[in-house]
């Protein structure tokens, strides 16, 4: 007589897809397609897709992936607790728009809209590079 063992659950298998985008505002909309292809019938989707947009609309506008030639990126990373969403640009003078903000600014509110709508929200960079990531719960 064989016993059945207990099988210990499989693991959760990090996945991560990356692409670049020419630095245009037409772009943002192609950015968006992305993530959508990605990750169909999540939960959470719509809030990513508005984060996305945020994010990647800010590149365009106030750095330097905006200017002739430009790029930005963004990450998707899916493991067994999150999805990060992440937008890398190539930087410019300062902190990104809203990461310090007067709540009587006219704009500058995006940083603001990402972490009411993601888990948590980071940035880092430099005047050459800025990534912005934002988590989600995986399911």
């Amino acid at each position: 007589m064989l016993l059945a063992m207990p099988q210990p659950a499989p693991s959760v298998r990090e996945m991560y897809w990356q692409r670049s985008f020419p630095g245009r505002p037409e772009q943002v909309r192609e950015a968006r397609f992305f993530l959508r292809t990605l990750l169909p019938g999540h939960p959470g989707l719509d809030d990513m897709l508005l984060v996305v947009d945020e994010l990647a609309a800010n590149a365009v506008q106030h750095t330097r992936s905006g200017e002739p030639g430009g790029v930005f990126e963004v990450g998707v990373l899916l493991d067994g607790e999150h999805v990060a969403v992440s937008v890398v640009d190539q930087g410019g003078s300062g902190v990104p728009a809203g990461a310090v903000s007067d709540e009587l600014d006219e704009s500058g509110r995006g940083l603001a809209l990402v972490a009411a709508l993601a888990v948590r929200c980071s940035w880092s960079g430099t005047e050459a590079s800025r990534t912005v990531i934002a988590f989600f719960p995986a399911s």
